[in-house]
């Protein structure tokens, strides 16, 4: 697609690190790796086990389903692994859509992540919070009170990275660490319910044929959901010490940590509830925890739900504005944005992303935009490892990650996000044309801020 007016030549700069953003590079392995289990780990894994069990009733193919989406999750790490650490700027997917397409690809991802995507889900994530900490202040959860509690949320966190990428990554840091307790403390106390179901067994009652890999693919479409996030790691690849070596090993990692963490959960949740009783309830966790240590149990994970969510909220907070700032930086977006502040932050990125977040959740119209985020999130996780079979083709050089298995594994990965786009699209028709309609809303824009920038110059 790139011709002579390509902004970048082919085959340039695949493997440097752009030198001129300002963005200090303060990151090491352990807050990476901490920042993809971040991304990944919100409510989800304490809320799709019962979702997952509605749709299919044998414990094994519960089971089956979670590794399952554990396994997309492996090949994913694999297709960023290969990808960070051959392009370590800031930007992640918006800076190799740009290289390996044309930046008017990276554009319309950065304004449906800016739009759809990740202001989204983190008013959905916001209000999640909120209905929680409600219900431990003991308060009504009304639409006000709710959408009260988002917005400070999302404030004081907006506020926080503004301070400075280690300020943010440190509080991410230690909200991560208390996720994995509140999550530990789950599976090791579900271990002490003394009436306990068989897991490993293939009973349950459901359709057989097609309609059972049917079925099949409607449980993976919340586990695929629980499993997302890992990517927004590379947004930050300008601020980590040494991208090629650490991001790569970070995705790896977290993304490793994460398969154990929900192989264990569900393990605990069919356990001790059994596959009828986890799909009987709207909260697994909370059932577990109950018949654990009583309603205290109850209490106390919803404390560690909250940290959850809130923590989730940190990382999205601090990765993403990093898209907007390369797209600011590229003459594409608000110069302002592009501004750093005396700390080497993105300070108007951050803002903007937090109000826009703030708006939707004030809205209360955020179920309907979750129906599409997904759509036009997995459009963008199969385009984006396309770009792996552009770069091998542009260079020869073999240094760095390599992804196992390729090219198998990453058409396997392409083939899964599509056949998820698919399957939500079937889904919620209405819905999913609204999210595309945004994302496609992006390429008019684009042409006159490309017209405006050369007019300018």
């Amino acid at each position: 697609m790139a011709g002579s007016n390509h902004p970048f030549p082919i085959g340039s700069r695949l493997n440097e690190t752009k030198p001129t953003t300002g963005l200090r590079r303060r990151l090491g392995l352990f807050d990476a790796t901490m920042i993809v289990m971040g991304g990944i780990i919100g409510s989800g894994i304490f809320m799709n086990p019962s979702v997952v069990a509605k749709v299919i009733s044998s414990p094994l193919l519960i089971m089956a389903a979670w590794a399952a989406g554990g396994l997309i999750a492996l090949m994913g790490a694999f297709v960023y692994a290969e990808l960070s650490s051959q392009r370590s700027e800031a930007g992640g997917q918006y800076a190799y859509l740009r290289e390996a397409f044309h930046p008017a690809v990276a554009f319309i991802y950065g304004w449906a992540l800016l739009l759809v995507i990740q202001t989204g889900g983190m008013a959905a994530v916001a209000i999640t919070f909120a209905k929680y900490f409600l219900e431990l202040a003991q308060r009504p959860a009304t639409d006000l009170n709710t959408a009260l509690v988002a917005i400070i949320a999302l404030g004081s966190l907006t506020v926080i990275n503004c301070l400075g990428v280690r300020a943010g990554s440190t509080v991410q840091s230690i909200l991560m660490v208390l996720k994995i307790v509140a999550i530990a403390g789950l599976v090791v106390f579900g271990l002490t319910v003394p009436n306990s179901h068989a897991v490993f067994e293939s009973g349950g009652h459901g359709p057989g044929g097609i309609s059972a890999w049917t079925a099949f693919g409607a449980a993976m479409i919340p586990v695929l959901f629980a499993y997302g996030g890992w990517q927004t790691s590379c947004f930050i690849a300008g601020e980590v010490r040494d991208p090629k070596r650490d991001l790569p090993r970070a995705l790896l990692l977290g993304v490793l940590g994460v398969i154990a963490i929900y192989l264990a959960v569900n393990y605990v949740c069919l356990r001790v509830l059994g596959a009828e009783g986890l799909a009987a309830t709207q909260t697994p966790a909370s059932a577990v925890m109950r018949l654990a240590f009583g309603e205290i149990g109850g209490r106390l994970i919803a404390i560690g739900i909250a940290i959850s969510t809130l923590g989730f909220l940190s990382q999205s907070i601090l990765t993403a504005p990093r898209v907007y700032f390369a797209m600011a930086e590229d003459g594409l977006f608000f110069r302002s944005v592009a501004r750093l502040s005396s700390r080497h932050v993105p300070v108007v990125a951050i803002i903007l992303q937090g109000v826009m977040a703030m708006i939707i959740a004030l809205s209360g119209k955020y179920e309907q935009i979750l129906n599409y985020v997904v759509t036009v999130d997995f459009i963008f996780f199969g385009l984006t490892a396309t770009c792996i079979f552009v770069f091998r083709l542009r260079t020869r050089d073999k240094t760095g990650f390599r992804i196992p298995g390729h090219p198998v594994s990453t058409i396997l990965f392409i083939l899964a996000c599509w056949i998820v786009v698919g399957n939500v699209v079937y889904s919620y028709p209405r819905n999913s044309l609204i999210g595309l309609a945004i994302m496609a809303s992006g390429l008019p824009v684009y042409y006159l801020w490309r017209r405006q920038k050369r007019s300018t110059e």
